[in-house]
């Protein structure tokens, strides 16, 4: 098997591996037993990093609930998270009220205390911005990344879609 190559996040000097775990199906198509044999082939074979969603396995992108594939991938990083780089993402609808979707401040700030706790992390590597979201001024997001950065609850700040 070839080594793995690792790779800059942009100009920072984070360095992840060319390959990133992507966790979208993690509770829902993949059970907890396989996701966890994933993580364990995908870390020994030099992937530093792994990516989740607040909304990831999920059965319905337009349902008003959280997906599971967070509270796995923390379970499974118990006791080898600083290894990893870990990436998550916030914008999708995550609750039944006006602001449980889009990137308001409220929203993202709100998103992140809960993914921190699915995780079971005190700091995500990598918060992104799920998707673009025409009703908010686009500073009033970076402003929230801003804070968490500030705050130590996100390392780095990027955008997904």
């Amino acid at each position: 098997m070839a080594e793995m190559q690792y790779r800059n996040l942009g100009r920072s000097g984070l360095k992840v591996s060319a390959l990133t775990l992507g966790t979208l199906w993690f509770g829902k198509k993949v059970d907890e037993a396989a996701a966890r044999r994933i993580v364990d082939r995908a870390l020994d074979a030099g992937v530093n990093c792994v990516d989740t969603a607040d909304i990831y396995g999920k059965d319905r992108w337009d349902t008003p609930e959280r997906g599971p594939s967070e509270e796995i991938v923390g379970r499974l990083l118990k006791g080898r998270r600083q290894s990893v780089v870990l990436a998550s993402k916030v914008c999708a609808m995550v609750g039944p009220g006006v602001n449980d979707r889009g990137l308001s401040r409220k929203h993202i700030m709100e998103g992140v205390h809960e993914s921190l706790r699915r995780l079971q992390t005190d700091y995500i590597d990598l918060y992104q911005l799920h998707h673009p979201d025409p009703l908010t001024p686009v500073e009033e997001a970076l402003q929230a990344l801003d804070t968490l950065i500030a705050q130590g609850k996100v390392l780095y700040a990027g955008v997904a879609n």
